[in-house]
C-alpha cells in the first residue's frame, strides 16, 4: 500500500505548550480554552456548524516522533500494547479530543476542555452527536480500576524520552 497523506485544515491553539504538564483527555481539561484556527479555504466547511455545542477534534501529536507497540500508559505501570491505550505514542500520531465548541467567529473556533498541545495540526472537525457517539460498555478493561484518576492526571513526560515511556523490545 502506498503512503497516505493528509494536509492540515488549520491549527490549534492552546495554553499547553508543551506536552508535559497537559492534561490527558478533555475530562481532565475542564475548562482549558483553546482555538482552533481554520485556514481560510476551508471556512465555508464551518456552516452550521454553530448549531453543535460539542465537537470532535481530529489532530497530529505533532510533538511525537516515532511509536512504539507497547508503551507504560498514563494512570498505570504496567505495559500495555499501544491499542489498548490512548497514548499519544503510536504508530500514526492522531488524536481525537470531544471539545465544547464555545462560539466561531469567522475562521477561528473557540473551544473549551482542551486537552492539545499548542501548534498541533487540525486534520478535521465532526460534530458530537451523543445518539452516534455514547455506546453502553460491558468492560473498559485495565482502564477500569484506574479511570478515577482521569481528574488530576496530567502527561508527565513519558512519552518524552525511550527510557521512560517507549517499551522498543519485547
Amino acid at each position: 500500500m502506498d503512503g497516505i497523506e493528509y494536509k492540515p485544515i488549520g491549527v490549534i491553539h492552546s495554553p499547553f505548550k508543551e506536552p508535559k504538564g497537559t492534561p490527558i483527555q478533555p475530562a481532565g481539561a475542564k475548562n482549558a480554552d483553546g482555538t482552533a484556527e481554520l485556514f481560510p479555504e476551508y471556512v465555508k466547511g464551518l456552516k452550521d456548524l454553530k448549531d453543535f455545542s460539542h465537537i470532535i477534534l481530529i489532530y497530529h501529536f505533532h510533538l511525537f516522533k516515532g511509536g512504539s507497540l507497547k508503551v507504560r500508559p498514563y494512570m498505570d505501570s504496567k505495559v500495555r500494547g499501544v491499542f489498548a491505550t490512548r497514548a499519544p505514542s503510536r504508530p500514526n500520531p492522531i488524536g481525537i479530543s470531544v471539545v465544547r465548541l464555545v462560539r466561531i467567529e469567522g475562521n477561528i473556533l473557540h473551544i473549551r476542555d482542551v486537552d492539545i498541545v499548542d501548534g498541533a495540526p487540525l486534520l478535521d472537525i465532526k460534530p458530537y452527536v451523543p445518539e452516534f457517539d455514547i455506546r453502553e460498555v460491558d468492560k473498559t478493561g485495565w482502564l477500569e480500576k484506574n479511570v478515577h484518576k482521569l481528574p488530576t492526571s496530567k502527561d508527565d513526560g513519558r512519552f518524552q524520552n525511550d527510557l521512560y515511556g517507549f517499551m522498543k523490545s519485547d
